[in-house]
């Protein structure tokens, strides 16, 4: 079972830089979330603050409760071991196989025999689809392989919470909704938190159960999927459609002339082939058949549900339309 992780009013710089500043929020017990923005937008940033790589100069982050920016190193260390980490490249080690690569956390973390690592690593290898290349280097197979690889080596110590900085980079689109299907289907199985840094448009659209943005150093929303799809705030609607009008240009963001110049084009028609509006709340990726109900959906539903009143009339009803949808598709599934 995933536990919490929450942020209160963090910042963090470099320098004179600042990164993002008062950024709060919680993510969910053993839900799957995106944290989503243009690039530069200090996302990764975020996620090694999470594990204690990096130290925000403000604010506090709760990890099962312990604030992680007060504690010692050895205090550190312990809860360190809740993660699991897959960084952008896999991180695997050059020299190693698969197996040794995944082998690596259990040998270093734990006092397991030979044999109980042999059990889990090639659980672990099956799992991600990698069992018959263990004996191969980083260097002998594909980008795809390698992330896989490194998400077996981020779960073999049970991680309850897992961290996932842009997994579709590096890989084809179908590929990276493999992988997608592979956290999905994780979260089934172990019911773990997961939070997915991506600036990928699909993804964001059809994994998370929640979805965060950054833009312009702050946390403009974050929340259940269904109220992030249905919001009416400028940059989220861009981001989510891949619009050129909007908030955020080439260096981030616009000045309001420019804005005003793409609004008349647009309301031109220039853009209508250039991109394509989402109608409605797009479904959700499910988990692969065979695999356990995933409980995250039911507690994320309760909670949209909670909040509904609170929403905008179009948000409300494309809100109900979508779990009238979910609903009738499950009836006909069983």
């Amino acid at each position: 079972m995933g536990i919490e992780v929450s942020t209160v009013g963090v910042t963090k710089s470099f320098g004179s830089q600042n990164i993002w500043q008062d950024v709060s929020l919680t993510l969910p017990t053993g839900e799957v979330s995106a944290l989503l923005g243009p690039s530069g937008t200090g996302k990764s940033v975020f996620l090694k603050s999470l594990i204690g790589l990096l130290r925000p100069e403000r604010g506090s982050i709760f990890i099962d409760g312990t604030d992680i920016t007060t504690c010692s190193n050895k205090e550190l260390y312990e809860i360190r071991k809740l993660f699991g980490v897959l960084f952008q490249d896999g991180a695997l080690f050059g020299s190693m196989n698969l197996y040794d690569n995944t082998a690596f956390p259990l040998r270093e973390h734990t006092k397991k025999s030979e044999s109980e690592i042999k059990k889990i690593v090639m659980e672990k290898l099956e799992l991600t689809g990698l069992l018959g290349a263990e004996n191969k280097l980083p260097g002998e197979i594909s980008g795809g392989m390698r992330k896989r690889a490194g998400l077996a080596r981020a779960l073999v110590l049970d991680p309850q919470i897992i961290l996932v900085d842009e997994p579709d980079s590096g890989l084809d689109p179908v590929r990276t909704t493999y992988l997608a299907q592979l956290l999905i289907d994780i979260n089934a199985q172990i019911d773990a938190t997961i939070l997915i840094v991506t600036h990928n448009i699909n993804l964001a659209r059809t994994v998370p159960d929640n979805i965060g943005m950054l833009f312009r150093r702050r946390l403009v929303m974050f929340g259940p999927r269904e109220v992030l799809l249905t919001s009416e705030e400028p940059v989220v609607g861009q981001f989510l459609n891949g619009r050129m009008v909007g908030p955020i240009g080439m260096s981030e963001e616009k000045d309001e002339a420019q804005m005003a110049r793409e609004q008349a084009l647009a309301d031109a028609g220039h853009y209508d082939s250039a991109t394509e509006e989402i109608e409605g709340i797009i479904p959700q990726m499910k988990a692969t058949p065979g695999m356990p109900v995933r409980q995250a959906v039911e507690r994320r539903r309760r909670r949209v549900l909670d909040i509904l009143h609170t929403l905008p009339p179009t948000a409300q009803e494309a809100i109900r339309e979508s779990m009238n949808a979910e609903g009738a598709t499950e009836t006909f599934a069983r």
